[in-house]
C-alpha cells in the first residue's frame, strides 16, 4: 500500500445533515473516496480521505480491513465492523458520542469510513498547570485537550497532580510513576460528556479508551474514536474513565439504557447481527441488562488490566 504524506490539519466538519438533506453518513457511504494522506502513528492502516457526493465534500478517515494487524484475542478482519457497531449503539443512545461511521468498499477494499473531527485548541497548553493545581496531561497534540468539568466546558480532560486526592471537579483514576522517584495521580474531569462515554464504553466493552481517543470538538461536543477492540464476549473494559467506578449511574442514563435494551430486541439488534457474532450480540444485551439492574458504573474486574497502554 502506498504511504501518502502526513495529513494536514483540517477544520471541524459538523456531523449533521448538509444541504438538500444529505447527511454525513450518506456522503461517507455513497461518495467517491479519494486518499489524501496517511496517519502514520496509528497501529493499523489509517488513511485520510475526502468523500464527494452530490456536490458535498467531507474529510474522513478510512481504515481498510486489509490494513488491520492481527490480534490474539479478536478475530482477524473484524475491527472495521466493530467500529461501525459502536457508532450504531452510540446513535441509539441519542448522545451522539461517535462520529458518523460506515462500512463500505474503498480504494484498498472494504473498510471503515468515519467523519474526520478536528479538535478544539487546548487553552491550558503552555502554562502546564490549571487553576486546580493539576498539570495538563492531555499530551499537547490536540487529541486529549479542551474539556472541562460539570456539564462540559473549556479546560483539559486529563491531568496529573502530585496531590494525594483529586481537586474539586476532578476524579481519580490511578497513581502513576512519573520519573526520578516521583509519583503523581492521574485524574480526569468530572464532566458529563466523559461520563456518557464511560457508560457507552461499559455497554460496548471498550478495551482501549485512551486519552488520545477523546476528541473535544470546536462546538463543545466530545467524540470518542477508535472502537475496533470492542464487543468482546469476555470482560475486557480498559479505560482512563474509572473515576465513577462503583458510583450510581447518572439519572439520564437509566431511560437511555431502557430504550437501548428495547432497540437491541428490534432493528438495532438485527443490524448489529450483521456486524457481530450471535455470542457478541448476546453479551451486549447482557451488559445492558446488568447496568440496568445494578444502576452503577462498573468497577475493574481484576482479571484484566484496567488501564490501556499507553494511556494517552
Amino acid at each position: 500500500m502506498p504511504a501518502p504524506e502526513r495529513v494536514p490539519e483540517v477544520g471541524l466538519i459538523a456531523p449533521g445533515s448538509g444541504r438538500d438533506g444529505i447527511g454525513a453518513a450518506d456522503v461517507l457511504l455513497r461518495g467517491e473516496l479519494t486518499v489524501r494522506g496517511q496517519i502514520r502513528e496509528a497501529s493499523n492502516a489509517v488513511l485520510y480521505c475526502e468523500a464527494v457526493y452530490e456536490g458535498r465534500t467531507l474529510a474522513c478517515v478510512y481504515k481498510p480491513v486489509a490494513g488491520e494487524r492481527p490480534l490474539w484475542d479478536f478475530p482477524d478482519g473484524t475491527l472495521a465492523q466493530r467500529e461501525v457497531a459502536a457508532y450504531l449503539v452510540s446513535e441509539a443512545t441519542g448522545w451522539g458520542l461517535v462520529p458518523p461511521t460506515v462500512l463500505r468498499d474503498g480504494p484498498y477494499g472494504e473498510g471503515m469510513v468515519q467523519l474526520w473531527i478536528d479538535v478544539a485548541p487546548d487553552d491550558s497548553e503552555g502554562d502546564g498547570e490549571d487553576a486546580s493545581g493539576t498539570e495538563d496531561a492531555s499530551g499537547g497534540d490536540g487529541t486529549g485537550g479542551s474539556g472541562g468539568s460539570g456539564d462540559g466546558g473549556d479546560g483539559p480532560l486529563l491531568a496529573l497532580t502530585e496531590d494525594t486526592e483529586p481537586a474539586p471537579g476532578w476524579k481519580a483514576v490511578v497513581e502513576a510513576e512519573v520519573g526520578e522517584g516521583r509519583r503523581a495521580l492521574l485524574v480526569h474531569a468530572d464532566d458529563i460528556r466523559l461520563r456518557r462515554l464511560a457508560v457507552l464504553d461499559a455497554v460496548i466493552n471498550n478495551a482501549d479508551r485512551k486519552g488520545g481517543h477523546l476528541l473535544p470538538a470546536l462546538d463543545g461536543r466530545l467524540y470518542g474514536i477508535d472502537h475496533g477492540v470492542t464487543f468482546h464476549t469476555e470482560d475486557k473494559l480498559r479505560t482512563l474513565l474509572w473515576g465513577w467506578a462503583g458510583e450510581p449511574l447518572p439519572a439520564e442514563a437509566r431511560p437511555v439504557l431502557d430504550a437501548l435494551a428495547a432497540q437491541l430486541d428490534g432493528a438495532l439488534g438485527a443490524r448489529l447481527g450483521e456486524l457481530l457474532t450471535a455470542a457478541e450480540t448476546d453479551a451486549l444485551r447482557a451488559r445492558v441488562r446488568h447496568l440496568r439492574e445494578s444502576g452503577k458504573h462498573p468497577e475493574p474486574s481484576g482479571d484484566w488490566p484496567s488501564i490501556p497502554w499507553p494511556p494517552v
